[in-house]
């Protein structure tokens, strides 16, 4: 490979590369382990560039490359959503692939920058870039190396140290170690065998801690080891073409069929046991709760309400909320006999097919982008208290779906006294595609990183019950109408780093990038003092 020109090198390091990736993207063992190499051909390509703006290069042919291979279910879910042409989206794809990951151009340029004055220097500097990059740039799908590695149970537990994003640069650097490992074992020189000893040694004695590390929390928060529980039940009723559905049957037709069919898998899972609260999925009433613009509105506000006290039990579900300014996408807790339901309001909202910025919002872009939502971003993170029949009460914190993806959401919701996470969802656009998986483990990763247990209702799956491990205590299948009933443990509020400090590591890696490009460009004497 060290024989080819430079402009056979680079694509063929970008392609070998990016069918690393594939595997490694899917978060499934034994593949999880393709992550510690998929970053070694681009390494190679990039000790033999000598331009920046070739190290640029490399990291936007890369996530060019990567956007084929990992994502192109992307492409056919814009597709699905606005109906354009499934060339026009894959193109689109390829198109904003540097914008979708801005960290690859980063890494690559960083190094190259880095390598041609302090070659010593560059392996830190790049992988710091790369993790920086994603805390200072928040990606659209929040997607970063460390959800790959959630197939490692013990590997993932140091996430509530170190966040996702700490693995992602334990991923970034073990790909150091093995290309230098690689090289020594290639040029046989005494230099390329110390890096290498070097670099396997730390290899080696971060995952002997981490993994030692990850052992003993994985036992910590065992629910075997007892500890007050909370019985909830999830319905998915895999009711999810509800324009299609009011076509048919006509705008009320359409909620009636929704609601009966909810309030049959609900009566099927209190008649196996009693609950402690049922949950319903994201937007599951597809109209407003509390403010009904009919009199059949106001009946059947008054329908949900009343199943909910007829049968003793708390009821959360998602619908739509409103003031007088604006619509929201929200989740309603029904909780106290004869009181008004306590709303949260979904804060991070998907751009465009859920909210248009203001900027360039109005009749023209309605137009050209009639699927365009129009919802308004609710205030934030907030913490809701429920009620349970037997007089407890549990302070929740409530996640819509896109507010999963953020790991300083979950946070601050824990620091603000949740004991439990409360996932609303809807996966139905990403059906036939790996998404709806990547989104449960983006969840999981949530209720590792706060320790805090977690319920997710989806209405086509994949519904889940996630403990403070990360692990799965109960799953529903994709595209099947199910109900899904667990106890969920309650850990004692956490005092997690990312709890305390969120993104702790993504800020630390921003700030030491700069430093050591900095250092780089320094004069050697300079920088040493």
């Amino acid at each position: 490979m060290t024989r080819l020109p430079r402009w056979v090198l680079l694509p063929v390091a970008v392609a070998v590369s990016a069918l690393l990736l594939l595997p490694y993207a899917r978060a499934q063992s034994p593949w999880h382990w393709a992550g510690f190499v998929a970053f070694v051909p681009a390494l190679w390509a990039s000790e033999r560039l000598k331009s920046w703006w070739g190290g640029a290069l490399l990291g936007i042919a890369l996530s060019a490359a990567s956007a084929l291979a990992v994502e192109p279910w992307l492409a056919g879910a814009v597709h699905a959503y606005t109906q354009a042409p499934r060339w026009a989206c894959a193109a689109l794809l390829v198109l904003l692939a540097p914008v979708l990951q801005p960290q690859l151009a980063v890494w690559a340029w960083a190094r190259v920058l880095v390598r041609r004055r302090r070659p010593e220097l560059a392996p830190f500097a790049a992988a710091c870039a790369y993790v920086g990059v994603e805390w200072a740039i928040p990606k659209l799908f929040g997607d970063t190396l460390g959800y790959g590695l959630y197939p490692a149970p013990w590997l993932r537990q140091s996430a509530d140290l170190v966040g996702v994003r700490g693995l992602t640069l334990l991923i970034l650097l073990a790909n150091e170690a093995v290309a230098a490992i690689a090289a020594a074992a290639l040029t046989r020189t005494a230099v390329a065998r110390r890096s290498a000893i070097r670099w396997g040694a730390a290899a080696a004695a971060s995952f002997a801690a981490l993994s030692g590390y990850g052992a003993w929390r994985f036992g910590q928060f065992d629910p075997a080891r007892g500890g007050g529980a909370v019985r909830l039940a999830a319905v998915q009723a895999n009711l999810t073409h509800y324009a299609e559905l009011a076509q048919e049957l006509g705008t009320y037709g359409a909620v009636r069929t929704i609601l009966d069919t909810h309030y049959t898998l609900s009566n099927r899972a209190l008649a196996a046991g009693p609950v402690d609260a049922l949950v319903w999925p994201e937007t599951v009433y597809p109209t407003t709760f509390g403010s009904p613009q009919s009199e059949e509105g106001a009946e059947l506000d008054a329908e949900i309400a009343r199943f909910s006290e007829e049968h003793h039990v708390p009821l959360v579900f998602g619908a739509y909320d409103r003031d007088a300014d604006a619509e929201y996408n929200a989740a309603f807790f029904l909780d106290r006999p004869g009181a008004a339901a306590h709303a949260y309001r979904k804060a991070m909202l998907f751009p465009l097919t859920e909210w248009v910025p203001e900027a360039i919002d109005g009749p023209r872009f309605r137009e050209a982008f009639p699927w365009a939502g129009t919802w308004r971003p609710g205030p934030g993170p907030r913490t809701l208290e429920l009620a349970l029949p037997d007089g407890r009460r549990v302070r929740v914190g409530p996640l819509i779906c896109y507010d999963a993806v953020f790991p300083g959401f979950a946070a601050a919701e824990v620091r603000e006294g949740a004991r439990l996470l409360l996932t609303l969802s809807n996966d139905s656009w990403f059906h036939g595609t790996p998404a709806a998986r990547l989104h449960l483990i983006v969840s999981a990763f949530r209720s590792i990183e706060t320790r805090t247990a977690q319920l997710r209702a989806t209405n086509s799956g994949i519904s889940a019950a996630i403990d403070a491990r990360g692990e799965p205590i109960a799953v529903t299948r994709e595209d099947a109408a199910e109900v899904l009933t667990a106890a969920l443990p309650l850990v004692d509020r956490s005092a997690t780093l990312p709890v305390r400090f969120g993104d702790w590591v993504g800020a630390a890696a921003f700030f030491a990038a700069i430093a050591l490009i900095g250092s780089s460009r320094l004069p050697r004497g300079r920088a040493r003092r």
